[in-house]
């Protein structure tokens, strides 16, 4: 259901195929003040600090450029308001650190295996804080 709601937002371009062959790639039409209010949105979490929405913005602007990030946050935010209103509880944020959290594990066993790699022996004791 949520994804009916998202179709209200021209945000996700035509993914049309025949034949392996991509065609038309436009964007759907949908609610244009609706677009207007929510890119409004996007760009302002962009510039705000300490949340999830403006860590997933930056972290997509660095690679994809800052209009697809924005975009990319309108998403979540229509998402977000549909299980808000689904589930009737509020927002709970996952906080700015969400991603790094999630990346730590990996980038751990990322650099030690590199390490090990270069002929290094490396043993891993936590930071006592």
């Amino acid at each position: 259901m949520q994804n009916h709601l998202v179709g209200w937002l021209p945000d996700c371009p035509g993914n049309r195929q025949s034949g392996g062959k991509r065609l038309s790639g436009t964007a759907t039409k949908g609610d244009v003040w609706l677009r207007a209010v929510l890119g409004e949105v996007a760009v302002s979490i962009g510039r705000s600090r300490g949340t999830y929405l403006h860590a997933q913005y930056h972290r997509i602007a660095r690679r994809r450029g800052k209009q697809k990030a924005a975009w990319a946050v309108a998403h979540s935010i229509i998402v977000i308001i549909y299980h808000i209103l689904q589930s009737k509880r509020p927002y709970q944020d996952l906080g700015e650190h969400y991603f790094e959290q999630l990346e730590a594990p990996r980038l751990e066993h990322h650099h030690v295996r590199r390490l090990e790699q270069l002929g290094y022996t490396v043993t891993l004791t936590p930071q006592v804080a």
